[in-house]
């Protein structure tokens, strides 16, 4: 059995993401976003609110893409959970919005019918 310790921006998959309570997910040393099909933030974790500086209350429930993280709001991030149901990517990235420009990399994960889509940000 995989412990929390031993999962990675690198490693974890879909599945275990899926399966982790909010708890868990608040553990992990990356930034956890989940998003509903709308675009809807479903899933924010402790990790990511910290980093960003946003509450993450305020998250919750709000559009990802057009209010949180606008510089996502694109056809390298946003626009390929529209084109592509099944992804599992990395990409080198650079936030914008609301900071001084921070690279990072962001871990794409999406499965068609799966009732989320979820973005790991590595800083």
């Amino acid at each position: 059995m995989v412990t929390i310790a031993q999962l990675s921006f690198d490693t974890i998959d879909l599945a275990e993401l899926e399966a982790m309570a909010e708890g868990e997910r608040d553990g992990l040393p990356f930034g956890v976003v989940g998003v509903d099909h709308q675009g809807t933030t479903q899933v924010y974790n402790r990790t990511e609110a910290a980093m960003a500086g946003l509450d993450r209350e305020s998250v919750l429930g709000s559009g990802f893409f057009e209010t949180v993280a606008q510089c996502m709001n694109n056809f390298m991030v946003a626009q390929r959970f529209e084109d592509e149901p099944t992804l599992d990517e990395i990409i080198p990235y650079v936030l914008t919005l609301r900071m001084r420009p921070t690279r990072v990399r962001l871990r794409l994960l999406a499965r068609a019918g799966a009732p989320l889509r979820f973005i790991l940000i590595e800083r």
